[in-house]
């Protein structure tokens, strides 16, 4: 293995080892218990990603949308999954965005 392995080993570690990660998992494993639950979760995350990718905004649509979700968004549940899941997702991010900046990659 080499030191480079070792050390992205150490990193996934790392990440596993930290809260965020573990709030993340709990909650995961919590909503998992309730597949339909689980199901529409992963419909809503399905549909805002393509709310939030798509290059043209639609405001009625996005309005429509969330008034659409707003008392599944309410569950607390859904609610602690998807905090739990932003913040790791954040996390993540920075994470990646230190090793851009170190690496001097553009």
């Amino acid at each position: 293995m080499t030191s480079l392995e070792i050390a992205t080993d150490n990193y996934i570690a790392a990440i596993r080892d930290s809260e965020v990660y573990r709030t993340y998992r709990a909650e995961l494993e919590k909503v998992k218990q309730y597949p339909e639950l689980k199901e529409q979760i992963d419909d809503f995350r399905r549909r805002n990603y393509e709310f939030q990718s798509s290059p043209d905004s639609d405001f009625e649509k996005l309005d429509r949308f969330e008034k659409e979700y707003e008392n599944f968004r309410e569950n607390p549940l859904v609610a602690d999954f998807l905090a739990a899941e932003l913040d790791f997702c954040r996390m993540m991010q920075r994470l990646n965005i230190y090793i851009t900046a170190e690496l001097h990659f553009e």
